[in-house]
């Protein structure tokens, strides 16, 4: 296959990429015009829409290369060719544009000595809706029949990703507009408490759903850290962009870098073509980060640089790419010890730790217990298909006693269980299978949080005779987790 058609095929499928994941129009337009001056080595680039209420008929909503402190309307490419293309819906190709006899009237040709011409229509529903315009002022033949043929390709790519991009806009649209009618009392629907130390959460995370400022969620696992954080997202202005969750111990540490911040084509063996991060595919949105503590140390400087400059750089790019996201973290350590322990940057703590929301576990608010027990029954019940409707009061005391070290996700878990289980419709006893831990086991008097997670997992790895994975599977924690506490307890050195 001949060289330049592999190049072809290779920016098609750039585009179709770019499609795919951006769904902000003007974003979308401003990558479709890089994309094609890239490939085809223009010097200069416009994209530009219809626009009946502009001067000139249209509106440039991307260019490169041009003055910036230009008006539309007086924009030094061609606007003779541009006005040709969106009037007649076809194509313009000029190799030598001041001997073109279709644009001896062109001012701005000649002005601006502008030498090479392409511009092609951008179509929606064979509607003519905007036009691409590259030119060169320094060669002539810059542009041939093989890369009308290509640009026009490229465009139909192009109108198809705007039509999407913008009727995408009108349902975030219409969304927000429904969104705004919901009642104050349904704003945190599926976030269950009623104890005073839930509500002071509630209304914390009130207050910060719409300033767009960076938090911090902390308390044990299974609190509802996610929860609470796309709780924020789903209630903050940026609710009909994507909201990203990384979990910075489930991702293999080499691998979490280029996850996050995409990479450049050729910048390892496996980077076949270009890939988008998830902090820019989380662009306009939210980027929840949990376990925020167990961020390599490289990676805490790149994140900070994403929240100081707003930018950020691909692995294997030489070019930064500007960014607009929310950052949420999350975390069930306390980063002040880790900063003072030399583990966290300081200065990125300060960063995300503009407002901290701590969720407390789940046995400083037991009065929540059977509200949170009768949503999850009842969930379990549709999801299932069983006729299961109440818990006993026998149960219900049994589930208050329980010291619930997994909090609200293995309150969750027990009731599922129980509704599977039960042979009729109240949850006895029985159904629920709880195995309290024996105090003589593990609860000593005095016995810290800490204390206890060690002796925990200290028993649990020697009942799997050192066996690490099966130990976190059982543990309900990643595999990175118990790593990093056993390296912080000097534990099993290998």
């Amino acid at each position: 296959m001949d060289e330049r058609i592999k190049d072809n095929f290779s920016a098609l499928y750039e585009v179709t990429q770019t499609i795919s994941l951006i769904l902000e129009p003007r974003h979308l337009l401003e990558s479709v015009l890089e994309i094609a001056m890239k490939h085809l080595e223009a010097e200069r680039g416009v994209l530009i829409l219809v626009d009946e209420e502009q001067k000139a008929g249209f509106s440039v909503v991307a260019s490169k290369n041009f003055a910036s402190d230009q008006h539309p309307s007086e924009f030094a490419a061609s606007s003779s060719v541009i006005k040709r293309v969106l009037a007649e819906g076809a194509s313009v190709l000029t190799v030598d544009a001041p001997a073109d006899e279709r644009f001896e009237a062109s001012k701005s040709i000649l002005a601006q000595n502008i030498l090479s011409i392409i511009c092609i229509p951008l179509r929606v529903h064979n509607l003519v809706r905007g036009a691409v315009y590259l030119d060169s002022t320094r060669s002539r033949g810059k542009f041939n029949d093989e890369t009308l043929r290509f640009l026009t390709v490229f465009g139909d790519l192009a109108a198809i990703a705007l039509d999407n991009a913008q009727r995408y806009e009108r349902l975030r649209a219409e969304n927000e507009r429904l969104r705004a009618g919901v009642e104050s009392t349904r704003l945190f629907e599926g976030i269950i408490g009623q104890s005073k130390e839930w509500k002071a959460v509630l209304d914390l995370v009130q207050r910060v759903m719409d300033v767009d400022v960076s938090v911090i969620i902390t308390g044990e696992s299974g609190t509802g850290k996610e929860l609470i954080a796309r709780g924020i997202h789903a209630h903050s202005g940026r609710a009909a962009r994507a909201f990203v969750a990384v979990n910075c111990s489930a991702i293999p540490e080499q691998l979490l870098e280029s996850e996050l911040f995409g990479y450049k084509k050729g910048a390892f063996t496996s980077a076949v073509s270009d890939k988008m991060g998830l902090i820019e595919y989380a662009h306009g949105g939210t980027l929840f980060l949990d376990e925020i503590n167990l961020l390599a140390p490289h990676l805490q400087t790149k994140l900070l640089r994403v929240l100081q400059e707003r930018e950020i750089r691909r692995v294997g790019d030489l070019e930064d790419r500007k960014v607009d996201v929310r950052i949420i973290a999350a975390t069930n350590r306390d980063l002040r010890e880790e900063v003072r322990a030399g583990t966290f940057r300081e200065d990125l703590f300060f960063r995300l730790n503009v407002v901290e929301i701590h969720l407390p576990p789940l046995r400083e608010r037991s009065e929540d217990i059977p509200l949170l027990s009768n949503y999850f029954l009842k969930k379990a019940a549709e999801s299932f298909k069983r006729e299961v409707r109440s818990i006993s009061p026998k149960a219900m005391q049994m589930l208050l006693r329980h010291p619930w070290h997994g909090n609200v996700r293995e309150l969750q878990n027990v009731v599922e269980r129980a509704v599977v289980l039960c042979r009729g419709e109240e949850i006895q006893e029985q159904d629920l299978q709880l195995q309290h831990v024996r105090e003589a086991d593990l609860l000593e008097s005095g016995l810290t949080l800490e204390e206890f997670e060690r002796k925990l997992v200290e028993k649990t790895l020697k009942e799997l005779k050192g066996n690490r994975t099966q130990t976190a599977e059982k543990l309900g924690v990643s595999l990175r987790w118990l790593q990093y506490r056993l390296k912080e307890w000097d534990i099993g050195k290998e």
